[in-house]
């Protein structure tokens, strides 16, 4: 049950502890100017979102398999299932880039932070006692 409740969270870019606060200012990840702003903690228990200076450079290692994984998948349909010219290819496949950056870089910070912060059902309860 923790599983499928972590990944539908992980889904929903919630806090990886409670899985009940935004990890992201705004929803909107197509806000180009601000789709990178995130909280600097929880609303709703407290956890600290950057444990310390440089912590999401290790996101980019996620981001970067994200984006061979993208480009694998791009060329297989675009070049080998519909043989499209290469100035099709790369004019296709830079648009799909563009469109997903925004979540790519979105999702590949909230799954760093997963791999570091548990779930702790108790943590909101321990967050308004300590308040």
């Amino acid at each position: 049950m923790e599983n499928q409740s972590t990944l539908k969270a992980l889904i929903r870019l919630k806090c990886p502890k409670c899985h009940k606060g935004n990890l992201f200012v705004y929803k909107n990840p197509y806000n180009l100017k601000q789709f990178h702003l995130m909280h600097k903690n929880c609303e709703k228990c407290g956890e600290c979102f950057e444990p310390e200076p440089g912590f999401y450079t290790g996101a980019m290692y996620i981001n970067y398999g994200f984006a061979v994984l993208l480009t694998a998948i791009t060329y297989l349909i675009l070049e080998i299932g519909l043989k499209v010219s290469a100035l099709v290819f790369f004019s296709l496949y830079i648009s799909t880039i563009f469109v997903a950056t925004p979540l790519l870089f979105r999702y590949s910070r909230a799954i760093f932070l997963y791999i570091v912060v548990r779930y702790d059902i108790d943590s909101i309860q321990k967050h308004n006692v300590q308040q």
